[in-house]
C-alpha cells in the first residue's frame, strides 16, 4: 500500500486512524506537536511516542517536504521561492516583510482554470489542485527561511537623561521571528480547492499544529459565488478578498472571464450576505489598467455597487506581465480615482507594489514544469 504525506490528515482524522488501530487518540496531540511544532521529519525523532506505533506510522505515512528550486530577494525586501513538486511540476510563493508583519502568500493550485487576462498565474493553464499537505509545506518551509537578519529593522527610542534618541539598531519583536500573516493569493484559484484549502487552514489555524489566528489568514476569490457562500457557513473569522477589478459587466467579461458565469450584480449580493452571516468586513482588489477600467466614470460605477455597507477596497497598479499588453495608470490618474471613492464614503486604499522586480507582484506568480 502506498503512504500517503501525514500532514493530509486533520488532527481527528489521525485521532480516527490511532483508534482503528487500538491507540489511544491523544498520540495524536503528541504526534501533532512533533510535526507541526517541534518540525520532526522523520517518525523516529518521537519519542515521547511507543515505538510500535511509531512503526505503525511509517509503514502508512511519510513527513513531506518541498524542494526549494530557487529564492530571489526584491530590492524591496520581498522575497520569491520557487517550490519541485513530487511530480515534477513547480509552484511559486512569497514572502512580503513589512515594519510588523511577515505575510507569506501561498499558491493552492498548480496553474489556474479561470485566466484572468492580467494574471500570469493561468497563462500555462491548469494542471491538479495542490494537496493539503502541499499546501502546508509551503508555509512551513517558508517560516523555516525566516530569518531574523533580514527582517527590515523597527528603529528603537532611547532616552538618556533630558535627550532622546532614535537608535538605528534593530529591534526585534516576538513575532517577528517567522510568519505572521497567511494570504492565499499565489497560483490558483482557492475556492476551486475548496476542501483541501480549508482543511489546510483549519491545520495551520489549530493551537494543536501551527496556531496562526484566523484573522491573520486571508482567502482570496475572482468570485466563485458558490465558495463564498459555503465559506460563510464554516464558522471562521478568517477574512475574505475579492478581485473585482472592473465596475461594469462588459469590462469584467474581458478581463475575469468567471464573470459571465457569476456576474458583478450576483457576486456583491453574495459578498453582503457573507459580510452579513460573518460579521466579517469584505475586502475587494481592484487593478487599475490604463485605459481600460480606472476613469472617473468607472470610479462612479464602482460606488454604485460598493456605497453604503461596510466594505473596502484596494486599489492595485497594475504590475507589468510579458505576455500582456497593458499599462499602469499616471500616478495623478491614480489618486484621482482613489479620491472620488472616498468622498463617496469608501475606504480605498491604493497598495504599494511589492517584488514587482522579481516578478512577486500582484498577478505575477507562476507555475512552472520541468
Amino acid at each position: 500500500m502506498a503512504r500517503s504525506d501525514l500532514k493530509d490528515l486533520s488532527l481527528k482524522e489521525l485521532e480516527d486512524f490511532l483508534k482503528a488501530n487500538e491507540y489511544p487518540a491523544y498520540h495524536a496531540r503528541q504526534i501533532f506537536s512533533w510535526v507541526y511544532q517541534r518540525g520532526a521529519e522523520d517518525f523516529s525523532f518521537m519519542s515521547d511516542v511507543p515505538l510500535n506505533l511509531r512503526n505503525l506510522l511509517e509503514s502508512n505515512f511519510y513527513i513531506g517536504r518541498l524542494k526549494l528550486v530557487k529564492r530571489e530577494t526584491s530590492r524591496d525586501g520581498t522575497e520569491k521561492f520557487l517550490f519541485s513538486l513530487e511530480d515534477g511540476n513547480a509552484i511559486e510563493s512569497a514572502i512580503i516583510p513589512t515594519l510588523k508583519r511577515k505575510t507569506a502568500c501561498l499558491s493552492t493550485q498548480v496553474g489556474c482554470r479561470f485566466k484572468c487576462g492580467f494574471c500570469a498565474s493561468g497563462i500555462s493553464g491548469w494542471q491538479r489542485n495542490l494537496t493539503v499537505a502541499e499546501i502546508v509545506n509551503q508555509l512551513m518551509l517558508l517560516n523555516s527561511l525566516v530569518s531574523p537578519e533580514r527582517i527590515i529593522p523597527n528603529f528603537c527610542k532611547l532616552k538618556i537623561g533630558d535627550i532622546n534618541i532614535e537608535s538605528k539598531i534593530p529591534k526585534f519583536h516576538r513575532g517577528n521571528f517567522g510568519i505572521t500573516h497567511i494570504v492565499f493569493m499565489g497560483t490558483g484559484e482557492p475556492l476551486d480547492n475548496y476542501e483541501n484549502v480549508l482543511k489546510a487552514i483549519r491545520i495551520i489555524n489549530s493551537p494543536r499544529a501551527l496556531g496562526i489566528a484566523a484573522r491573520r489568514i486571508t482567502v482570496s476569490t475572482c468570485g466563485i459565488i458558490p465558495g463564498i457562500e459555503k465559506l460563510a457557513k464554516e464558522n471562521l473569522q478568517i477574512e475574505l478578498s475579492v478581485s473585482l477589478h472592473a465596475a461594469d459587466n462588459a469590462t469584467r467579461d474581458k478581463l475575469m472571464p468567471v464573470n459571465k458565469k457569476y456576474p458583478l450584480e450576483k457576486l456583491i449580493a453574495a459578498c453582503k450576505q457573507y459580510a452579513k452571516t460573518t460579521k466579517r468586513q469584505v475586502t475587494f482588489e481592484y487593478i487599475l489598467i490604463k485605459g481600460m477600467n480606472c476613469d472617473l466614470k468607472s470610479a462612479a460605477n464602482l460606488t454604485k455597487f460598493l456605497k453604503g455597507w461596510d466594505c473596502k477596497i484596494n486599489l492595485i497598479p497594475y504590475n507589468p506581465i510579458k505576455e500582456f499588453d497593458f499599462a499602469p495608470p499616471a500616478k495623478l490618474e491614480t489618486l484621482f480615482f482613489q479620491d472620488r471613492l472616498i468622498k463617496s464614503g469608501i475606504r480605498a486604499m491604493i497598495r504599494l507594489p511589492r517584488g514587482t522586480d522579481i516578478q512577486a507582484a500582484c498577478g505575477q506568480l507562476r507555475y512552472y514544469t520541468d
